[in-house]
C-alpha cells in the first residue's frame, strides 16, 4: 500500500493492520484504525494491545472514523496526528477547500460558492474532498471543531464556554448535545478522565501538534534563528518566540506564541496568549506550515538519498521545508535579503517592525512589536522610498515592497499553500525588484511548494563544490518533486 490521501477504498487491509502492530509512526495521521469491539478508532502509534485482525476496519481520516461510528481513542488522541502534505493537483484541492471550510468557507453561501471561489464546479469539489477525506465537508468541518475541542479540554483550564467558542461552535448547547452523542461523554466527564493539564505557558494555554518522526528540530531552529526578525521573533533556549497580529472580522487581535518541541512525544507543545483563543485554528494551522509538520519524512529522504553520491551525508532524514507564519513579513525580508546578508537583512526588517508594527507588550523582553501588514507599508501616504528610505533601505528594495504590498492588498497576489505556486511565481516575477530567487524562495516557504528550486543560491552552488547556476538547474531534475527538500539539504549542510 502506498499511504495518503487515497480515501477508504485505497487502503490495504493487511499492509494497514500491519502498520498498526508495528506502531509505524510513518503511516500516523494517514491511516485510523477502527476496532469493532470497542468502538473506538486509533492511530497507528497506539501503544495499546493490538486486538484481532478480523476486528479492525480502516478509514483514511479522523472524519471518517467517526462517520463510521467510531470515537477517538483517549489513550493516543487522534487529534494529535499529523496531517499530510499532497502534491497532486486533486488532493491539494480538497486540503485548500478544507482549510477555508475550516476558516469559515461554508458560512456565506455553502457548497457552490466555496467551489466557485476555488474555480471549479460544486461536484467537482464534492468528489475531490471525498476521496481526500472519505466524508462530506459538513461532516469534516464537525469532527475538526469537536477534535479541537477535545484537545482543550485534555490539555487546558480553559472554561467550557470558551471551548465551546473557540472551537468554533456557534452555541454551547450545540457543542455539549454533539460531544455527548459523538463521544458518549459529557466535556466534563472527558476532563475528569484526561490528563493534568500543561502549566507550561505560565498565563497562556499550550496544546499539542503532533508530527512524524524523524524531526530534524535543531536544523529547522537554527535556520530559524538565523532569519529572525529583531522584536518580531526569537528562535533560542530551545524555542521559537514571536508576535502575532490577526483580524479576526473587523477586530484586530494581538499576542504572542511560543513552540518547543517534544520529542519523546513526537509532537510541538504550541503556548499561546488568551487574546488569541478566537483565531485558534488559524494560529495553529500557521504553526503547522512553519514547522512542517505534516511531512513525511521517510518518503522525501527515500526520494533524495542519490544526493549523497554527490557528498556523503548531504541529505539528512527529517530535513523539515521551514514554512513562515506571517507571509508578507517573510516576503519583505526575502525582497530585504537580496544582495546583502540575511544578518543584515533581519536589521532591516527590525526596523520597519519598530517604525511602523504596532508596540506589544509580551513575557518575553525581546518580543516588543507586530510585523505591520501589507495596507499599513502599501498604504504609505509619501512614496515608499521616502518613508523607508531612512531606515537605511534603498529605492528599489522599498519600491519592491510597496508593489508586493499593493499587490497582496488588492489580492492580486496570493502568498499561501493553498494557491497555484506556478502561476503566483509567475506574478511575482512580474513585481518591479523581484527575480527569479526572491520569487522561487517565497514559493518555497510561502506558498509551500515543495519543487521550488531557486538554482541561482550562492550557497546551493557552493555546497556542491561550484557548479553554476545552469549546472545545478539540470542536476536538480533528478530531485522531483522534492527540490524545495534538496535545497534544504544542501543549506543544511554549510552549517
Amino acid at each position: 500500500m502506498t499511504p495518503g490521501p487515497g480515501g477508504a477504498a485505497a487502503l490495504d487491509r493487511k499492509a494497514c493492520y500491519a502498520a498498526f502492530k508495528n506502531h509505524d509512526a510513518s503511516f500516523d495521521g494517514r491511516i485510523f484504525i477502527c476496532v469493532a469491539s470497542t468502538g473506538i478508532y486509533c492511530r497507528p502509534v497506539c501503544r495499546t494491545r493490538p486486538p484481532k485482525e478480523d476486528n479492525c476496519t480502516f478509514q483514511a481520516s479522523a472524519a471518517a472514523a467517526e462517520a463510521a461510528g467510531y470515537r477517538p481513542c483517549l489513550k493516543c488522541r487522534p487529534e494529535l496526528a499529523p496531517g499530510f502534505a499532497p502534491i497532486d493537483s486533486v488532493a491539494r484541492l480538497a486540503r485548500r477547500a478544507a482549510e477555508l471550510i475550516e476558516d469559515g468557507g461554508l458560512d456565506g453561501g455553502g457548497m457552490a460558492a466555496l467551489a466557485g471561489s476555488l474555480g471549479v464546479t460544486d461536484r467537482h469539489l464534492r468528489r475531490a474532498f471525498a476521496a481526500a477525506y472519505g466524508v462530506p465537508p459538513a461532516r469534516y468541518l464537525q469532527t475538526r471543531r469537536l477534535l479541537l475541542s477535545k484537545s482543550l479540554l485534555t490539555d487546558t483550564e480553559l472554561p467550557i464556554t470558551e471551548i465551546a467558542f473557540a472551537a468554533g461552535f456557534g452555541s454551547v448547547r450545540r457543542f455539549n448535545s454533539l460531544f455527548k452523542s459523538r463521544y458518549r461523554l459529557s466535556p466534563a466527564a472527558l476532563r475528569k478522565t484526561g490528563a493534568a493539564f500543561s502549566r507550561r505557558g505560565g498565563e497562556g494555554a499550550t496544546l499539542f501538534l503532533g508530527y512524524r518522526p524523524p524531526f530534524g528540530w535543531n536544523k529547522l531552529l537554527s535556520f530559524l534563528a538565523d532569519r529572525a526578525i529583531p522584536g518580531v521573533e526569537s528562535a533560542r533556549d530551545g524555542a521559537y518566540r514571536r508576535t502575532v497580529v490577526m483580524r479576526s472580522g473587523g477586530e484586530r487581535l494581538r499576542g504572542w506564541i511560543a513552540v518547543e518541541n517534544m520529542e519523546g512525544k513526537n509532537a510541538l507543545a504550541a503556548t499561546l496568549a488568551p487574546s488569541l483563543f478566537p483565531v485558534l485554528p488559524k494560529i495553529l494551522a500557521r504553526i503547522r506550515n512553519l514547522f512542517d509538520l505534516d511531512n513525511e519524512p521517510g518518503g522525501v529522504f527515500a526520494a533524495l538519498a542519490a544526493m549523497n553520491r554527490l557528498k556523503p551525508g548531504i541529505c539528512v532524514p527529517g530535513t523539515r521545508l521551514p514554512g513562515c507564519f506571517d507571509p508578507f513579513e517573510m516576503a519583505v525580508r526575502a525582497v530585504l535579503g537580496q544582495q546583502i546578508t540575511v544578518k543584515a537583512a533581519c536589521t532591516l526588517a527590525g526596523r520597519i517592525a519598530r517604525a511602523f508594527g504596532e508596540p506589544m507588550e509580551t513575557p518575553f523582553a525581546e518580543l516588543t512589536h507586530g510585523f505591520p501588514d501589507p495596507e499599513t507599508l502599501g498604504g504609505l501616504p509619501e512614496a515608499a522610498g521616502n518613508r523607508l528610505g531612512p531606515l537605511g533601505i534603498i529605492g528599489s528594495r522599498a519600491r519592491a515592497i510597496s508593489a508586493l504590498a499593493q499587490s497582496l492588498s488588492a489580492g492580486t497576489i496570493t502568498l499561501s499553500p493553498l494557491a497555484d505556486p506556478e502561476e503566483e511565481v509567475g506574478k511575482l516575477l512580474s513585481l518591479p525588484g523581484v527575480g527569479h530567487w526572491t520569487a522561487q524562495y517565497l514559493a518555497m516557504r510561502a506558498l509551500r511548494w515543495p519543487d521550488a528550486f531557486p538554482h541561482t543560491d550562492y550557497g546551493l552552488r557552493k555546497a556542491l563544490a561550484g557548479p553554476t547556476s545552469a549546472q545545478l538547474l539540470e542536476m536538480s531534475g533528478q530531485w522531483r518533486p522534492w527540490r524545495a527538500y534538496a535545497a534544504m539539504n544542501l543549506w543544511n549542510s554549510l552549517a
